[in-house]
């Protein structure tokens, strides 16, 4: 078993050519509509966008060292991933975006509880994602998970 990239350059680098541009276009339309105060790094062996530190000290709950975890952007064997927490913690996120998938593409949604699964890399509705992105900002989604720590 090979060791995962353990900067954003590596990683990159390892995405197989014939998702590399699907990949890099994902990437950037992530980087776009990000909201302000989220940081890219590696986070959990794949591109991850999070809470740092110095505006979230209290870290995540699993690991308070680590930084509280957002997004996700994975090369995976079948499939480009996205995990994205928020709709995993948000049901009104989760409805809107499965109700406006459709609008944006011919194929069904694959997706578990925070991930979004692309088989097909031409395909994927740059679009949308990038209007998800926009619909919690960095203070929404700490008050969400503070949230949903307490229950």
């Amino acid at each position: 078993m090979s060791k995962a990239p353990d900067n954003i350059a590596a990683y990159l680098e390892s995405v197989p050519e014939s998702r590399k541009n699907a990949f890099t276009k994902l990437r950037n339309t992530i980087i776009n509509h990000l909201p302000e105060g989220f940081e890219e790094t590696i986070s959990y062996g794949m591109i991850g966008y999070v809470v740092p530190l110095d505006k979230y000290p209290k870290g995540y709950h699993v690991d308070p060292k680590l930084p509280l975890p957002f997004l996700n952007l994975a090369n995976q064997k079948n499939y480009i991933a996205l995990y994205h927490l928020g709709l995993y913690t948000n049901e009104a996120l989760l409805s809107w975006f499965k109700d406006e998938y459709p609008k944006h593409s011919s194929r069904k949604l694959d997706m578990g509880k925070s991930c979004i699964r692309f088989r097909q890399p031409d395909i994927i509705p740059y679009e949308l994602i990038g209007q998800l992105l926009e619909k919690i900002s960095l203070e929404e989604w700490i008050m969400s998970y503070e949230k949903g720590r307490k229950k």
